[in-house]
């Protein structure tokens, strides 16, 4: 699948990895002097936001995919 598409409910769950994955890391880096504490907060809220855009895409999915489908016959596309 390296080169195939990787469905959004598998990049939910990698997000969902990686932020479980710096909740446990930033406070030790932050205790260790090695990462500011706004530093980890500003990271892991940009993470949160990938987070959010993607379950908005998955939920929004059908009428994201309808909405392309009907620009691409407007411009004559025939598909992907």
């Amino acid at each position: 699948m390296a080169d195939g598409k990787i469905p959004i409910i598998g990049q939910i769950a990698e997000v969902n990895r990686e932020l479980a994955l710096r909740r446990n890391v930033f406070p030790i880096r932050v205790r260790d002097k090695k990462m500011k504490q706004a530093e980890a907060d500003l990271c892991m809220r940009r993470m949160e936001a990938v987070l959010a855009t993607l379950m908005f895409c998955q939920a929004q999915e059908a009428e994201i995919r309808a909405f392309i489908a009907a620009k691409s016959e407007k411009s004559g596309g025939g598909g992907e």
